[in-house]
């Protein structure tokens, strides 16, 4: 007992407290690819390598499409390793309410090599165009996220927000981000948000994995025993897409394709942050800046 308590007593506070002082550690996590859409010579190369098919292109007329699928993306980094115009991001405000916006695109003209001739127009992102909302700021910290949940779960459910995670067929990568949200470094029951074990209790749920068919059923009845209003959040991009393993004889794939998803986190796995940002779009906070 006493060694426990010398040894709390030298490591001290370990909350993070924004504003009175800057997150440590926390944004520093591999975030989405970004893309050079003007200098982007080849997509080919980089689509060769991604394992979940997240960067893609169509040739068409004497054009070519490349596109990106965040949906799809783990995050792995391989485009960036074998393409310099796509760099990995440390970014982690990517929740979306609407799938389509987690995708963006270009068209180009093609040389006779294959390679790209110029931008014929892109980027084109019209998801984004039409989320409505935008991401947060870098600067925004757990502590601020925390403090918005807080005011704004009051305003519409008049008490904490209540929270069921399920487990429809996840590796468990995103279960072990999500148990990190109660750790003493983010500490998230002081803004109010609480995990409980039954969907009766629950306001929303935070559905991982994509929906292997064992765990179809057990999901809908989850969702039906959850008193409206209720909120639904795919986690990772097995939730958001069904990520690596898609829809096969053991899954159906995405969340959306069993039970209505209110907001998409994309990731492999998303990290706490990236989970308070899609926490904090599920329960309908307005965010200020703009996802590039």
């Amino acid at each position: 007992m006493f060694d426990i308590l010398r040894k709390s007593l030298r490591t001290g506070v370990v909350t993070t407290r924004y504003p009175a002082a800057s997150p440590e550690g926390t944004c520093h996590a591999r975030g989405r690819p970004e893309i050079d859409w003007a200098n982007w010579k080849d997509a080919r190369t980089a689509a060769a390598v991604c394992p979940t098919g997240a960067i893609s292109h169509v040739e068409a007329g004497g054009c070519r499409v490349a596109r990106l699928d965040l949906a799809k993306c783990v995050f792995c980094g391989l485009c960036a390793d074998v393409d310099d115009a796509i760099r990995m991001s440390t970014g982690w405000e990517y929740a979306v309410r609407r799938r389509d916006a987690l995708a963006w695109g270009a068209r180009y003209r093609l040389n006779g090599d294959g390679t790209h001739g110029g931008l014929v127009d892109g980027p084109m992102t019209p998801g984004v165009a039409r989320e409505g909302d935008a991401a947060p700021g870098a600067s925004d910290s757990i502590e601020a996220l925390g403090e918005a949940i807080r005011r704004r779960t009051r305003e519409i459910f008049g008490r904490s927000l209540h929270i069921r995670e399920v487990d429809a067929g996840s590796c468990n990568g995103c279960e072990i981000e999500i148990v990190g949200l109660n750790s003493p470094v983010y500490d998230v029951e002081r803004f109010g948000i609480r995990f409980v074990a039954s969907p009766r209790h629950a306001d929303m749920l935070l559905v991982t994995g994509p929906v292997t068919r064992n765990m179809e059923l057990a999901l809908k009845k989850t969702y039906e025993a959850t008193p409206e209003p209720r909120l639904v959040v795919a986690v990772g991009a097995c939730g958001c897409s069904g990520g690596i393993f898609g829809v096969n004889y053991a899954t159906r794939g995405p969340v959306d394709a069993v039970i209505p998803v209110d907001v998409y986190i994309p990731g492999c796995p998303p990290s706490p942050n990236a989970l308070l940002h899609g926490i904090l779009k599920a329960i309908g906070h307005d965010i200020s800046g703009q996802i590039r």
